[in-house]
């Protein structure tokens, strides 16, 4: 209860805080990129229960021959790249969290096609809302392997507490100024998972958890 009345106060508190913010970061879209200005796409949210999520717009249409979307490397665009590593494209996600589809920390939510690919043990990241940063996102964001990812996802949802999230958002906030972990090695963001092939991952121990 007392996570999600913070999260409910602090995502409404960032709506009007921020609104100045969006407004300019919506115009800048609506002006490289076009329509529309928000990225919307359903992802499974608590218990894997669908909802669809809101985020701003970092890539422009861009169709290869074949008729199929070119790589995201390609269609990433310069503006878009800035809004990825400043995590500004993640603002309109306070909306999630005020409907309470997601917390303001938890598992990042992920695309539904890969939920036949978990692990039971990496199924686990969807016994909690998912967020909009989480305990992966201080510790590596995109720049660890699905696993490791995934490994503390669950170590969350083991240890979660009001006191943990307050330390992830502030540690949040020293990665998005540092902008560290921004993409993969040789990707614009992420390689898409194709499942693990260690279904036995081990928990991070406690020496994984960050001093600062």
């Amino acid at each position: 209860m007392l996570k999600r009345c913070f999260d409910f106060v602090a995502a409404a508190a960032g709506l009007l805080l921020l609104s100045p913010v969006l407004l300019l970061v919506a115009w800048k879209v609506r002006r490289t990129m076009g329509s529309p200005v928000l990225f919307q796409q359903v992802r499974p949210g608590l218990h894997g229960t669908p909802f669809r999520m809101v985020k701003f717009r970092t890539m422009r249409d861009a169709i290869g021959p074949d008729g199929q979307p070119l790589p995201d490397a390609e269609r990433l665009t310069p503006f878009g790249q800035f809004l990825r590593s400043s995590s500004l494209d993640e603002l309109p996600e306070l909306w999630n969290v005020l409907k309470g589809e997601m917390s303001l920390v938890g598992p990042r939510p992920l695309l539904v096609e890969y939920l036949p690919l978990y692990s039971p043990e990496q199924a686990r990241r969807h016994e909690v809302r998912p967020g909009v940063t989480g305990w992966a996102q201080v510790n590596g964001r995109n720049a660890i392997s699905w696993e490791q990812k995934f490994a503390f996802d669950v170590w969350y949802v083991d240890h979660r507490s009001f006191w943990l999230d307050v330390k992830i958002i502030f540690l949040t906030v020293k990665k998005v100024l540092v902008r560290d972990g921004i993409s993969a090695q040789g990707e614009a963001t992420m390689p898409k998972f194709t499942g693990s092939p260690n279904t036995n991952l081990l928990h991070p121990s406690s020496t994984d958890i960050p001093s600062n």
